[in-house]
């Protein structure tokens, strides 16, 4: 048997649940407002202590404004930072504000915080302190929009380094496990635009460098005519992963119209490299880069580095090339429309570029190894002397075909803008060279002298009165069983070289030079 219940009843029942609901929520909201009145984190003493135990730094902040509706925070003006005295602010953000919600108050928990207009100054020396941080607050979004990174110069009077950071967003900053970012900026040497993103953490507070980062990169639009004697567009992209102290960089570059601009001549350069950079110092090591541009490749490793006394960068690579073509060297350091030797080349080679203000073939060293193997003047006129003294050399007419020039190789050294070779040899049918000197790379002034092994005699070389006057001097000449050694030299330059008997200098006598005068032909 069932008992009704009365109609009031129900009726205040229902009254009774629709006042209790909002009388709860209002004691909530009454409870929060005593709790954040009491312990309000959001205040400008708070603020500046938070900031100054994070940085260790002297913080100021020349207008604060506290935030309530519709989301509790603050709104920071003109915080600056200062660690040493006499030196620009460590950070200088002109506003900086501060979001959340009353529930994350009570957690802990901060929606946003936002910087705008930014600015990082690294001294060039050391100093005291680091950034650290004791708070278990999670921020949902940390945000610099328009920040500035510059690094001060140890040279007087040179600006500091800037990096124009456009954009920059981290999410889920002070838990325990990693932070996503994504960053955007413009890089200053090359200048061009980079963009990143990825995984940053956990934090490492007691060795940073063991920090573990991870993510992608591209590198598009970076000028490379700020470094002098070269030019082109290089545009980057690949992967990094590792820690901050040894990051693992593997990606690709390419420079469509990459060029030495003494020469003007445009290609196509490619790389592929594996790279580890020390995020906290900017060292590279490079395990291998392959490069490669027409049809000749490139293998290089190296390091690019800070070094004491006084910590500049410092470039040191080793070069390997096997079975590359010497016209697409060649190629790219003269001015020609055509590169004066073509044929296969193989070289090994030490690179040394010191950090200084000279222009770069004045600062690079180089010491190294070569060879050329069925090489041969793709100048005519400079061919046509090579064949014709391979046919004299040789007792013949010089009206046989083309011949090549083979077995060039030798060891150069280069510093000061001048190349240094030694043991320079080169055969072709019927004669061998072995000769010593330099090569001014600035001036292309050529200083070469050696020995011309020939398998005739020196009388041989030439005809009418010319012969004649050979036929005498061929006792002078060191006799080999099938032929004569003449001292030669390549004097003159690049464009204009000097061939010709090399007959003692300053103590020439007459018949030397009449020997000099008949013999010598200078080439085109």
């Amino acid at each position: 048997m069932s008992v009704a219940t009365p109609p009031l009843l129900h009726r205040r029942s229902r009254f009774s649940i629709l006042w209790v609901v909002p009388s709860v929520i209002a004691v909530a909201v009454v409870v929060i407002i005593i709790v954040t009145a009491l312990q309000w984190p959001f205040t400008e003493k708070a603020i500046v202590s938070s900031l100054e135990d994070a940085s260790s730094s002297k913080v100021t902040i020349a207008h604060f404004q506290k935030t309530y509706f519709p989301h509790p925070g603050c709104i920071a003006e003109n915080v600056v930072f200062v660690r040493l005295p006499g030196v620009p602010p460590l950070i200088t953000i002109p506003k900086l504000t501060i979001q959340t919600s009353f529930l994350g108050l009570l957690m802990k928990h901060v929606s946003h915080i936002q910087s705008d207009g930014m600015t990082v100054f690294i001294p060039p020396q050391k100093f005291p302190g680091k950034f650290h941080s004791d708070s278990n607050a999670i921020i949902d979004d940390l945000l610099f929009q328009n920040a500035t990174l510059q690094f001060g110069s140890r040279n007087r009077g040179q600006p500091p380094l800037k990096f124009a950071i456009h954009e920059c967003l981290l999410r889920h900053v002070g838990g325990t496990g990693s932070v996503a970012f994504r960053v955007s900026l413009s890089n200053p040497q090359p200048p061009g635009e980079i963009e990143a993103s990825g995984r940053l953490g956990p934090w490492h507070l007691a060795s940073t460098s063991q920090t573990p980062v991870s993510g992608n990169y591209t590198f598009q639009h970076a000028d490379l005519g700020v470094f002098d004697g070269i030019a082109g567009i290089l545009s980057s992209s690949g992967t990094f992963e590792g820690t901050l102290k040894k990051l693992g960089v593997h990606g690709t570059t390419e420079t469509p119209d990459f060029e030495v601009t003494h020469s003007g001549h445009k290609t196509r350069l490619k790389n592929r490299f594996d790279a580890v950079v020390n995020a906290l110092s900017g060292d590279v090591t490079l395990d291998q880069v392959d490069s490669m541009f027409r049809d000749t490749r490139v293998m290089t490793n190296g390091t690019i580095a800070r070094r004491p006394p006084d910590e500049r960068r410092i470039t040191e690579l080793d070069m390997l090339v096997r079975n590359g073509r010497i016209q697409d060297i060649l190629g790219l350091f003269v001015s020609d429309p055509r590169a004066p030797m073509a044929g296969v080349t193989s070289l090994r080679a030490h690179v040394f570029l010191p950090a200084d203000q000279r222009q770069f073939l004045s600062r690079v060293e180089l010491h190294g190894d070569f060879g050329i193997d069925e090489g041969k003047f793709t100048t005519q006129t400079t061919q046509q002397d090579v064949n014709k003294l391979s046919a004299e050399s040789l007792g013949q007419s010089d009206n046989n075909p083309a011949t090549v020039l083979s077995n060039l190789k030798g060891h150069a050294d280069v510093k000061d803008g001048v190349a240094h070779f030694f043991n320079l040899s080169f055969g072709i049918p019927g004669a061998s060279a072995e000769m010593h000197g330099t090569y001014n790379l600035i001036s292309e002034a050529i200083d070469l002298h050696g020995v011309l092994k020939m398998d005739t005699s020196v009388s041989h070389t030439a005809h009418g009165p010319k012969a004649l006057l050979l036929k005498f001097m061929d006792p002078f000449f060191k006799r080999k069983p099938k032929g004569s050694a003449v001292p030669i030299k390549i004097t003159g330059t690049y464009d204009k070289p000097s061939f010709g008997l090399d007959l003692g200098g300053q103590k020439e006598n007459k018949a030397e030079k009449r020997l000099e005068k008949a013999y010598q032909k200078p080439t085109k």
